[in-house]
This record gives structure tokens, C-alpha cells and sequence, in this order.
């Protein structure tokens, strides 16, 4: 960095042909500018300047080194701005990791619409339930839903998640309708074991913790399998509205226990905190926050994908 710096040093003293006129363009002292020449010159052990009391003139060896000198500085201001605009502007490939379902049903979707606005932006999106490393596997954003782990990551909340209890009408109806969160364990529920405690299902009841140990015909890491279950009139979930509540806006489901709530949770976008945000991660997030929250179009009956509330 102290090679290129007093190599633009240089350049500029050259073709100002002034000790005094580089360092005004530079903002530097002149003692500074001609320290820099000097330490050039005794690392090169060539002289570059004829020092006169009227002007400066290029040696020889001088003149040569001035026109490399003045393609070395071009390129590096080139490069400077090709990074400026990188960042000023949505650009590059965009590389996304989110779980599986939210993904297919609500990130996907999105796609095409944030594409169209920034058609120089392209997508690497890798759908999965296991949570992957965003440094370690290069991803530029990740979707994360849930309580976040405390970490060197940049969060942002796009969207509240809420948790329900539901079932078909038809089951409620054969099986009863559970007046309180233990009466859970009479049901058939159907469980999501992609957690920690995947049997175990927490309310909430007078500010403090209850949980209710569950049992089912159906185990499955996969939300969808478990929500075609639930639908076909076989058991209970307790599902994120983001996967049921299309479902339960449209009457195909019937929510119970809505006086219990299971605590607050938010779909969140996520990115390395060591890296500068750039343009293509800072549009993308704002472009998710403005399409999913603050009242997500999932729990809308009639709502379609939020693209009404974008504007840009």
C-alpha cells in the first residue's frame, strides 16, 4: 500500500510539474509529498525528478516510469469505482440459503418480481432444513426462522411468525375440541422433529412455560407432509401460519387453544456482520420486509403474495 501510494504521489508531482500543486490536489503538506518522491526514489535507486529552484523535470528514467506510473493509477482508480458501484448498485450473483418450505411456498414467489427490478442481480438460492454455515459455505443471506442464536451475524426481522393449533373441522368435531393445552395429549399430533424437543409443544399460561408432551401416527422433518396429514382429516399440528394459513383463511382448517399463545418467534433475514453490505443483500432484504411484514399476507384471508404493498 506504501508502494502504490507513493507511486500516485508521483504521478500527480509529474504532471503537475509542482511539489506545491500535487500536494494542494492531494491534500497533503508539501515536506509529505516530497518525502513520499524521495522514499520512491531511494527504493527504485534511480533519481526521477531534476529538482530546480523554478520546476521540476522528469529524468530519463523518470519519463519512463511516469507513463507506467499513470496506467498503475488508472487501473487502481478503475477498480475503486468498479467496487463503488458494486455497492452503490444491485449487481453480481446473490447467493441464498432458506428452509425448505418457507422457501417454496413464500421466498420463491418472490423471485421473479425482485429480478425484474434488478435484472443485473442473479440467484443462487439452496433450499434446506439444516441450517448451513453463511461464512464458511459462502452465502451472501440466509432466512432464518425462530429465535436467533446470539453471533457474530447481522439479523433482521422481516416478518412476525405465528404459531397455531389446528385440524380439520371434521376432526374437532369426532374428537373434541381441547379446552386447554394438556388436552393435547389425547389427540393425534402430528410432530415436526427437525427441533431439539420435537414431542414437546410449549404455551404460554399466565406468563409462565407449559408444555405438553405429544404423540401421532405421523413424524416428520418436512411441514408439508405433516400439514397434507392434518388436511386429509387424520390428527392435529402445530404449525407456523406462514404453512397453514392459507388453509385456515379458507376455512379447511379450524384453529383451537387461540387464548394460548406459543411465544413469539419472526422469520428473519441474516448476513455476515465482517463483510460490507452491498448493494444486491440491501435490496433484497428491504424488497422481503416490504413484500412479508409487518402483517403478513399469509394470515389474510383473501391475501396472495404482498406484492400490492411494494413500493419502490
Amino acid at each position: 500500500m506504501d508502494q502504490l501510494s507513493g507511486i500516485s504521489v508521483f504521478e500527480r508531482v509529474a504532471e503537475r510539474g509542482s511539489f506545491t500543486a500535487a500536494a494542494r490536489d492531494l491534500g497533503l503538506s508539501k515536506s509529505a509529498v516530497s518525502k513520499q518522491v524521495a522514499r520512491l526514489e531511494e527504493r527504485l535507486g534511480a533519481r526521477l525528478l531534476h529538482r530546480t529552484t523554478r520546476r521540476l523535470h522528469l529524468t530519463e528514467v523518470g519519463q519512463a516510469y511516469f507513463e507506467r506510473a499513470q496506467r498503475i493509477v488508472a487501473d487502481a482508480e478503475e477498480a475503486e469505482l468498479a467496487v463503488t458501484r458494486l455497492h452503490a448498485e444491485p449487481r453480481g450473483t446473490l447467493k441464498i440459503n432458506a428452509p425448505m418450505s418457507f422457501g417454496i411456498a413464500h421466498l420463491a414467489p418472490a423471485l421473479p418480481e425482485y429480478m425484474a427490478l434488478y435484472p443485473e442481480v442473479k440467484v443462487d438460492l439452496t433450499l434446506n432444513d439444516r441450517q448451513l454455515d453463511l461464512i464458511e459455505d459462502g452465502f451472501d443471506l440466509g432466512i432464518r426462522i425462530g429465535r436467533l442464536a446470539d453471533s457474530s451475524l447481522i439479523a433482521r426481522r422481516l416478518a412476525p411468525c405465528r404459531l397455531t393449533v389446528v385440524a380439520t373441522s371434521a376432526y374437532w368435531d369426532r374428537h373434541g375440541r381441547p379446552a386447554h393445552p394438556r388436552d393435547l395429549a389425547e389427540h393425534a399430533c402430528m410432530v415436526y422433529d427437525n427441533l431439539a424437543a420435537p414431542n414437546d409443544w410449549t404455551f404460554q399460561e399466565d406468563g409462565s412455560d407449559l408444555t405438553v408432551r405429544v404423540h401421532g401416527p405421523l413424524k416428520s422433518n418436512n411441514g408439508e407432509a405433516l400439514l397434507a396429514a392434518v388436511l386429509a382429516g387424520q390428527g392435529v399440528v402445530l404449525q407456523p401460519t406462514f404453512m397453514c394459513g392459507p388453509a385456515l383463511c379458507g376455512g379447511d382448517l379450524e384453529e383451537v387453544l387461540a387464548d394460548y399463545t406459543l411465544g413469539d418467534i419472526f422469520v428473519n433475514a441474516i448476513w455476515p456482520g465482517n463483510r460490507h453490505l452491498s448493494a444486491k443483500v440491501r435490496t433484497f432484504v428491504d424488497f422481503l420486509a416490504a413484500r412479508f411484514g409487518p402483517e403478513p399476507y399469509w394470515d389474510v384471508p383473501g391475501g396472495k403474495n404482498g406484492s400490492e404493498k411494494i413500493a419502490f
